[in-house]
Formats: C-alpha cells, sequence, structure tokens
C-alpha cells in the first residue's frame, strides 16, 4: 500500500477522506480529537502546495440533509487550528462544486458538505463514487474509523483515482499491526461497553496472543449469564449466550466481575450497593465494576507491557456509576506498558479525565479497530491494498 509520503505534489487536486465525526453539544463541538489527528496530513500537503478538498461525514443523517449536521463548524474549528481559511461549500458533487474547485490555487483549501447527506455514500452507488473522483486529481483515505464502511468515499473513489493512505492511516496501520504481529508481553485486553457481539471476534482472535483478558461493562453480563450466574434484570445480549458459551469460559486468561455497583435503576437516581457478583437481588442490575474488581484487574494493569482497551468498565456518564472506568483509566496511565486504546466512549472518559495525552496510541476508529484486531478485511484499506 502506497503512503502520501511518498508521493510530492505541485498544485494538484487532492480529494482527501477524512473522519471528522465529532460530538455537537449546544452548537459546538464538543470535541475536536479527530481533527487533530488527522493535521499531519493536511500539512503536508500544503507544504506540496496541493489543492486540498476535504471530504468528511458527521452524524448519521441516512441521505437526506439534517441542518445540525452540516459540516459548517468544521470547517470554522479547523481554520483556527491550522491558521488558514477554510472555505466550506455547500455539496460534495455537481458543476457548481466542480467550478469552485477549479478555481483553487494551490496551498488553499474547501471542505465539502456532509457526504451521508448523500444517499449514494452508503449505496456506495458507482455513480456516486465516479462524481467524487471527477472533482480530484489525486485520492487520499485519512479516515480509519470509517474504512471498515463499504461506502463510496471509502472504497469506490479511491479504485477510480492515483490513490494512497494518509499519515494518519498509515500510522493506524502500523499501531495495529504491531499488536498482531509482534504484541509485547504480557499482553492484556480490556474489553468493556454495552455489546459482546461486537467483540466476541477480537476476543477470538487475540485469544492466543493474549495474556489476560479484563472484561467489564455491560458486555460483562452476558459473559456472566453464560456461565451460570446470575445477573438481576442487567442488560445482557440474550441472542449472544449461546455463542459465549462456546468460548472456553473457565480459562485463566478471562477475567470478569467478582463484585459490582448495582441499582435497581441506571439514571442513579435510587440507592446503589457494592455487591459480590451472584448475589444481586432480582430487581437490582449492575452498573459499574466493584472494588474488589478494581483492584484485581489493577494487579494485572501493573505487570502488562502491552495493554488494548476498548469500552468503559460501567455506565460511567453517570456518577454513581464512574468509579470503576476512572480508576482502570488511571491504572492504564501510571502502567508504563505500551497503551492502545480506541472506542468514542473510551476516548469521552479519557478527555473527561485528562488522560487521553498518557495513552500510547489512541485510535481514531472503534469499530475499525475491533473489526482489524479481529483479523477482518477493511474496504478502505483493500482498496488501496489493490491500487
Amino acid at each position: 500500500m502506497k503512503i502520501l509520503s511518498d508521493f510530492k505534489f505541485n498544485g494538484e487536486k487532492v480529494l482527501l477522506r477524512v473522519d471528522f465525526n465529532e460530538p455537537i453539544k449546544d452548537g459546538r463541538l464538543a470535541s475536536n480529537f479527530r481533527l487533530r489527528a488527522t493535521l499531519p496530513t493536511i500539512e503536508y500537503l500544503l507544504e506540496q502546495s496541493a489543492k486540498v478538498i476535504l471530504l468528511t461525514h458527521l452524524g448519521r443523517p441516512e441521505g437526506k440533509v439534517e441542518e445540525e449536521l452540516r459540516t459548517d463548524l468544521l470547517g470554522k474549528d479547523l481554520s483556527l487550528l491550522i491558521g488558514r481559511k477554510v472555505k466550506k461549500l455547500d455539496g460534495c458533487v455537481g458543476e457548481e462544486i466542480k467550478k469552485e474547485i477549479d478555481g483553487m490555487r494551490p496551498g488553499e483549501i474547501i471542505l465539502l458538505e456532509n457526504v451521508q447527506f448523500e444517499p449514494g455514500e452508503k449505496a456506495n452507488n458507482p455513480k456516486f463514487a465516479a462524481a467524487l473522483a471527477e472533482l480530484a486529481d489525486f485520492f487520499v483515505l485519512d479516515a480509519f474509523g470509517q474504512s471498515h464502511r463499504d461506502y463510496a468515499s471509502i472504497s469506490g473513489a479511491p479504485k477510480l483515482l492515483p490513490s494512497c493512505a494518509g499519515l494518519l492511516l498509515a500510522k493506524e496501520i502500523k499501531v495495529l499491526s504491531g499488536v498482531l504481529e509482534k504484541p509485547k508481553r504480557p499482553l492484556t485486553v480490556i474489553v468493556g461497553g454495552a455489546k459482546i457481539s461486537t467483540k466476541i471476534e477480537l476476543i477470538e482472535n487475540l485469544s492466543i496472543k493474549a495474556d489476560y483478558f479484563l472484561l467489564g461493562g455491560a458486555l460483562a453480563n452476558t459473559f456472566l449469564k453464560a456461565k451460570g450466574i446470575s445477573v438481576g434484570k442487567s442488560v445482557i445480549e440474550e441472542e449472544m449466550v449461546g455463542r459465549v458459551r462456546e468460548m472456553n469460559l473457565d480459562s485463566d486468561k478471562i477475567i470478569s466481575l467478582t463484585d459490582g455497583v448495582v441499582s435497581a435503576s441506571p439514571d442513579g437516581k435510587s440507592d446503589s450497593r457494592v455487591s459480590p457478583i451472584g448475589d444481586l437481588g432480582e430487581n437490582e442490575m449492575i452498573l459499574d465494576i466493584g472494588p474488589k474488581t478494581v483492584k484485581k484487574f489493577e494487579d494485572i494493569i501493573k505487570q502488562a507491557k502491552m495493554i488494548v482497551w476498548n469500552g468503559p468498565m460501567g455506565l460511567f456518564e453517570i456518577g454513581s456509576f464512574a468509579a470503576g472506568s476512572a480508576a482502570i483509566a488511571k491504572a492504564v496511565a501510571k502502567s508504563g506498558a505500551f497503551s492502545l486504546v480506541g472506542g468514542g466512549e473510551t476516548i469521552a472518559l479519557l478527555e473527561g479525565l485528562n488522560l487521553l495525552d498518557k495513552m500510547s496510541h489512541v485510535s481514531t476508529g472503534g469499530g475499525a479497530m475491533l473489526k482489524f484486531l479481529a483479523g477482518g478485511k477493511l474496504p478502505g484499506i483493500e482498496a488501496l491494498n489493490n491500487r
């Protein structure tokens, strides 16, 4: 696969597919993590006097215009970050867009409208992919967080233009490949969040390489249920219980909760208590890992040389159920191990604790990171490999 640093530019129009899917709160960006992660690629192109055409999605507009998901806010924040004007256009394709792009000067930046306003994007419509390709002389994919999607701007357009991986995408591939090919031992994989269905393939693929799996979050409830342990009215994926039972549930590698913070309600308004696992009332649910589990996890994390973490340990957005996730975040930050973290909730947790910069590598992809580490093929990367 070719990488951006292999190329020189001089006035070429470069269509740069980025992932600027940042959270918006009260009409402002709540984070600019993904914008900052892509700056090296943008700055490289500007230094090369390329004409930079940025394309991203924002939210999930499902093929129709949603005013609150226009990319104007992204353009304003990016302009502040790079100290240059970013011209925002109100579309992705068409003659008016082409006319604006053809009038660009080297070193200028245009930001197109939300690509998922277009129904042809998720459908990977060949005509829409061709219309995108007509805008530029060269295509750069830097949207690792979308590289597992078979969309027009991810796997369609790069087949129609000279194409390569951006600096961020190349870095993500290098770091994740290192986990699969040359992991440092002991390797500890921390898996949390809501659904075990999205992470079971990662667990299976890393089962030989990893020394420990630490399970928390709602997905651990399904694991406990599969072991025949009562979890009260905790959230579980009933359809996954059978699949989980096919795993070696008694493996010394898989460490789950011994105690949890439980309550009758997830809203934080009901009383909560610490309970040994298996001793819940039938109307209680597990909403965080308990102090004994935290201690057990901390001891394993201290010994690790490499840590992979995706997903919080509990419902950390509610103060009553945030302590477990915070403790694990601090343990990872202090461990001295190479730490690879990813997933939107995990990043939000670390940002809230001001620990993001304490991690060795923060992946811009949640689902893409999981699929890569599970050994799956990512359509965006496959499209570049075939160029």
